[in-house]
């Protein structure tokens, strides 16, 4: 039932982080075009800054949860007395999942900062160069949590 739990929580993060990224690239992006810049850009601001302290959490409880799913089942395996080797599924996610734990860093500690530092300034034309930027690497994460899910989800059919 625990490890049950711990896998609800994980899928649960996974699809905050991923799913929140789909709606903002293809969803909110372009219905927000047709606002004026000034406008535009406050409502991105603020939308992002809630949904990167959702991610923050999102991340945390992806990462812990994780660790101690892969943990788990790795001191079981040990106890058993049998070896422990990881399914290349899992190597995957866990290092991708890191890369992409780097860049939402990067994200929020570089990025939305010189958003919110245009924004206040009402410095429209950086603000639109940040967003552009942080639009940027919310597709990288966007990729490569999407090639974690199909490689976890094709090594888990085999």
């Amino acid at each position: 039932m625990f490890y049950a739990t711990l896998k609800t929580i994980h899928l649960l993060s996974v699809i905050v982080w991923i799913g929140g990224m789909v709606f903002a690239q293809f969803f909110l992006r372009p219905a927000v075009a047709r606002l004026e810049v000034p406008d535009r850009v406050r409502l991105m601001h603020d939308v992002l800054g809630r949904f990167f302290n959702a991610v923050l959490v999102a991340a945390g409880l992806a990462l812990a949860s994780g660790v101690w799913m892969m943990g788990r089942i790795a001191r079981q395996t040990l106890q058993s007395g049998i070896k422990v080797s990881m399914p290349l599924e899992w190597i995957v996610m866990a290092l991708l999942g890191v890369v992409m734990l780097g860049i939402f860093g990067y994200i929020r500690v570089s990025l939305y900062p010189s958003l919110t530092r245009a924004v206040t300034a009402a410095a429209w034309p950086a603000a639109g160069a940040a967003l552009a930027r942080i639009r940027t690497w919310v597709m990288v994460n966007l990729v490569i949590g999407v090639v974690i899910v199909a490689v976890t989800l094709l090594g888990a059919s085999s």
